[in-house]
């Protein structure tokens, strides 16, 4: 009766695998030729279809402030019209806007006047201010970001792309000192689509500019719509192609502010068109960071097996093959303090909400890199990395309460529920504490990077309304599960610790701990930041996932080794130091990111580093919960299994 019900379970949950991969194979097949991105369809266009050119922020590398397009005297259309954007764009400081620029597919323009601005004091002081500080100017046409193609001769890739163009240039007229600014006035747009031969329809797959300074001219007295420009003129065909005679920026004068459009066919796919924008020219630099990890990876896994093969085998074997009275006294070492080894941790209850709180880090991590990995977060979705990454964050969260309450129950804890709501807020009230202050910096700076009260309220909300009562139900369901059972009994007198020698200090060994996982991701690192404060595009997923891959196992492997080592010489205070040992890679990231600060950033305004080292602060933290709690756990799980082996007496 029992088999036959067996085998009729067996049957019945074979049909549901059936009938669920047809109706999966369904979806694949209806869905097929419609899976596309949010936002990331592609669009046709025919000849003579209007093109609306979008504005972005303007962006600055020497002050990490964004500012909105509009915040500078530029020509601006009729009504100034928002464009919706998602969590992500927001907390980046996107402000995408439309704009006066409009063109008309396959239809190349010739010197269209924008408008015309005379400056005053305040106007003029602030585009110099904006040219002194670097600023580029962002657009979109059709989703694409403009560029600048920048011809790079000692390069193997010959062209580079800029993002954006520059506000201006400052310089200096011929034979005089005096330091001038000039201001981009005239853009010459260059639009490539991919032609469908059989529809006669196209499709963008470029969207580039070349920005110069001009003084142009005009006869007589100045009207919108009959003034002929001296110095570029369709009809005369006399077209902008320098700056010899620049346009500049002073009071009371005035800037005529044109365009060009060329329509250039392209033999890029629409599929294909973020490829150039993407490409890296120092994907040999990746390899070797990967390979120069593996190597540690796989001095650190030799250690890590002769461990266990030393200590297991030996056990296993009751001691039998010991040599000498010094190794018997060796592998005694870590055997001495069985009855000790499980006892709780002083600050247990702290040590169970970082555990926590790792664990939802590392949740929201892997998840986060398989999908960009499998390119659903591609650039073409901007600000989908950051939305996806704290929606995940916030449903890690079950995982949290779950991991924290169980470690917990383990130390004979009671009170689940104090618990879980410090695992609810600690680290997501000191992260928000640390932006609340950077963001009113930013408000101050009157910056478009600040976050507008609606998005703060809707993140309160996430946190609030999703995140912790998630906390509190993987807590009840932890809670509500046996407790583990520790393989060896604990003494009720704690044993004294020997004196140890200088290099088991805590200190020491926990800071000598965190040099390997960090040297790890080192390399990537360096590129991360270069993508975050430099803006350029970050996209080689695979690549930071194997050096993810990597930091997990070098994080786990050095932590056993060293935890090891501590039990050998009788320090049974394996708790806490097991989670500082991989978390102090944090310390060495905010070094790395403070060396990356004065190295390679030209940060001149002290809001500016104030916000640098404030984000990498939140960044170190995040880092120093993540690693920690890898190691925490492989060094548990290490401790259970060689206790578990030991045959007491």
């Amino acid at each position: 009766m029992a088999v036959r019900g067996r085998g009729g379970g067996g049957r019945r949950l074979g049909r549901f695998a059936l009938h669920l991969w047809s109706l999966l194979s369904l979806l694949l097949l209806t869905h097929v030729r419609s899976f596309y991105l949010p936002g990331v369809a592609p669009q046709d266009f025919n000849k003579g279809d209007p093109l609306k050119v979008k504005v972005n922020k303007l962006t600055s590398i020497k002050t990490q402030l964004p500012y909105s397009y509009y915040s500078l005297p530029y020509c601006r259309p009729e009504t100034i019209v928002d464009s919706a954007e998602n969590l992500g764009e927001v907390l980046r400081g996107d402000r995408i806007e439309n704009s006066p620029y409009v063109f008309k597919m396959r239809e190349p323009q010739m010197c269209n006047i924008v408008c015309r601005r005379v400056l005053d004091a305040k106007t003029a002081k602030e585009f110099k201010e904006k040219i002194d500080d670097e600023y580029r100017v962002n657009m979109i046409l059709d989703n694409l970001p403009l560029v600048v193609p920048i011809r790079r001769p000692d390069q193997e890739l010959s062209t580079v792309y800029q993002h954006g163009f520059y506000v201006g240039v400052g310089g200096q007229y011929a034979g005089s000192k005096e330091e001038k600014h000039f201001i981009n006035n005239h853009l010459t747009f260059t639009v490539k689509f991919h032609k469908d031969p059989e529809t006669d329809s196209s499709r963008i797959v470029g969207f580039e500019v070349k920005p110069f300074s001009v003084k142009h001219d005009y006869e007589g007295k100045w009207d919108e719509k009959t003034t002929r420009l001296l110095t570029c003129d369709p009809h005369a065909k006399r077209a902008v192609t320098n700056s010899d005679s620049p346009q500049e920026v002073e009071e009371n004068k005035e800037i005529i502010f044109t365009y060009d459009v060329e329509f250039l066919e392209s033999d890029v796919k629409w599929a294909s068109r973020w490829d150039s924008y993407l490409l890296m020219a120092d994907d040999q630099i990746h390899w070797f960071s990967i390979v120069n990890s593996l190597m540690i990876v796989l001095f650190l896994s030799g250690m890590v097996a002769m461990i266990m093969l030393r200590t297991l085998y030996r056990d296993i074997s009751k001691y039998n093959q010991l040599e000498t009275q010094e190794e018997a006294q060796e592998e005694t070492g870590w055997k001495l303090v069985h009855g000790d080894v499980f006892r709780p941790p002083a600050n247990s209850d702290l040590l169970c909400v970082y555990v926590g709180t790792g664990v939802q880090f590392f949740g929201m991590i892997l998840v986060t890199m398989i999908f960009a990995a499998l390119g659903f977060l591609s650039p073409s979705n901007r600000g989908g990395l950051m939305t996806a990454m704290l929606l995940l964050w916030v449903v890690m969260g079950l995982f949290a309460g779950y991991s924290a309450t169980r470690l917990y129950k383990m130390f004979k804890g009671t009170e689940w529920k104090k618990i879980a709501l410090k695992t609810a807020f600690m680290f997501p009230g000191i992260v928000f504490a640390i932006f609340f202050v950077l963001n009113a910096l930013i408000w101050g700076e009157k910056s478009s990077g600040a976050v507008p009260f609606g998005t703060m309220f809707a993140l309160v909300l996430l946190w609030f309304g999703i995140s912790v009562p998630l906390v509190f139900v993987g807590g009840y369901i932890g809670f509500r599960k046996p407790a583990m059972e520790d393989p060896v009994k604990t003494n009720k007198i704690p044993r004294q610790i020997p004196e140890q020698a200088w290099y088991m200090n805590p200190v020491f060994s926990i800071l000598i701990g965190g040099i390997l996982p960090f040297g790890a991701v080192f390399i990537e690192l360096f590129f991360i930041l270069t993508s975050i404060w430099l803006h350029q595009f970050y996209y080689i997923f695979g690549f930071l996932f194997i050096v993810f891959l990597i930091l997990f196992v070098t994080c786990a492997e050095i932590t056993i080794v060293l935890c090891y080592f501590q039990l050998c010489s009788e320090d049974y205070l394996w708790w806490w130091r097991s989670y500082l040992t991989s978390g102090s890679s944090a310390f060495y990231l905010f070094l790395y990111a403070a060396f990356y600060f004065f190295t390679k950033l030209e940060i001149t305004k002290p809001v500016s580093g104030v916000l640098y080292f404030g984000y990498m602060l939140i960044g170190s933290y995040a880092f120093f919960v993540l690693t920690g709690a890898i190691g925490f756990y492989a060094c548990f799980m290490f401790t259970r299994l060689i206790y578990s082996s030991v045959k007491i007496d």
